[in-house]
């Protein structure tokens, strides 16, 4: 395939094998966990390299399902090479294993996942890695840096509150550093947006939202260089995060119509978005499609499209909020975002409710904020519904 190929044919064809086993139109799915030889000279020959095999003999080293669907997502992204693990968070912790030592320090800005952010903080001290939080700016990041700083890891768009980072300026901090830039991508998608082009190192997705695309599976993956993908292969082979061949399936599944269900979360996004913002019960809303967001255009320069997802502070407090999501009839209430189905969260409430008020208001999680991962419902009836919703405030 040539990749003047537009997005929706990248998304149903690369990757895929027109000679698969048995005729199949689609990957079929391996649930094998040894692989045979046919002969001890044929393993002798593959172990020597001078076999043209490329399964190995276990499948935590390698699956056909699997090494499908990598194919397919590194060729969406631009990347030379991909890795599917258990979860974004695995793909996330294994590739910092990899990548830094005792000594090493890195910089992470403080709207990253709250995961990975414990993870960085809480869990690579006690190997004597050193990190410093920063705001999500190029400004911020390049003050933050130190002699000893090896990665500088983002996410962009950022979740809650959608920075979207000027990815050139960050590439190029850290080539003129010598240091690693890694993005998680997950809220872009390779259809918005392809961090690589702009010279990021290394992308990392949550496989589970937007490439998934139905919230029935857990994944993660991880897009770059052979030079920097292929040292974390071989720790993911002896840590053993690795993704199953049927979650492989289903993801590849959801890639086929990833082009056309994201469409659907952009545009929904901005039409709820717009309604949102001129509603005098909402005291602001956060989505980089806006003009009013402080991103805006750095995002409309660098990105296709703005996602389904968004935040906003209502103009009520805690309970408020709360009951607010409640009088909803079309989003339920849960994590996660990228699937079908909307769903809306109060973080206060959520993921936040262990850390004291005063902590989650420092952090930026406020009582009233609300945020709302658009499904591909009509944008009109979302609209009607929360139309109801803010009318009983």
């Amino acid at each position: 395939m040539k990749d003047k190929l537009k997005s929706s044919t990248r998304c149903v064809h690369y990757g895929e094998n027109r000679k698969e086993p048995y005729y199949s139109v689609i990957t079929p799915i391996v649930n094998s966990a040894p692989y045979r030889f046919s002969s001890s000279k044929e393993l002798l020959d593959f172990v020597t390299g001078k076999s043209s095999r490329t399964q190995p003999e276990y499948g935590r080293m390698g699956n056909p399902t699997v090494t499908s669907v990598q194919e397919k997502l590194a060729r969406l992204e631009g990347g030379k090479n991909a890795l599917l693990f258990a979860s974004g968070m695995c793909a996330i912790t294994t590739a910092l294993f990899v990548l830094l030592k005792k000594g090493d320090h890195i910089v992470i800005t403080n709207d990253s996942y709250r995961r990975t952010r414990d993870f960085v903080l809480n869990f690579l001290p006690k190997f004597g890695i050193k990190s410093t939080i920063t705001k999500s700016t190029s400004s911020d990041i390049k003050k933050a840096l130190r002699k000893t700083t090896k990665i500088i890891f983002s996410e962009s768009p950022t979740n809650p509150y959608l920075h979207v980072l000027d990815l050139k300026a960050i590439a190029d901090i850290g080539k003129q550093n010598n240091i690693i830039t890694i993005i998680d991508s997950t809220l872009a998608t390779p259809v918005n947006q392809k961090p690589l082009q702009y010279g990021i190192d290394l992308v990392i997705h949550s496989a589970t939202k937007y490439l998934g695309g139905h919230n029935d599976l857990i994944a993660g993956v991880l897009i770059g260089s052979d030079k920097l993908v292929q040292p974390i292969a071989e720790l993911l082979m002896t840590i053993g995060g690795i993704c199953d061949p049927n979650t492989s399936y289903l993801i590849e599944r959801g890639l086929k119509t990833l082009d056309l269900r994201v469409k659907r979360h952009n545009e929904n996004g901005q039409k709820v978005a717009q309604f949102l913002e001129k509603h005098p019960k909402v005291l602001k809303v956060f989505y980089p499609g806006l003009k009013s967001h402080p991103d805006h255009k750095i995002a409309k320069r660098q990105m296709k499209g703005f996602g389904g997802l968004l935040s906003f502070l209502l103009q009520t407090d805690f309970k408020g909020a709360m009951k607010f999501i409640d009088s909803l009839t079309i989003p339920q209430i849960a994590p996660s975002f990228g699937g079908p189905e909307s769903l809306i969260e109060q973080p206060a409430l959520m993921s936040f409710m262990d850390i004291k008020k005063k902590e989650r208001e420092r952090i930026g999680v406020f009582d009233n904020l609300v945020r709302l991962s658009l499904g591909l419902e009509d944008s009109e009836d979302i609209i009607e519904d929360l139309k109801r919703g803010l009318e009983k405030l």
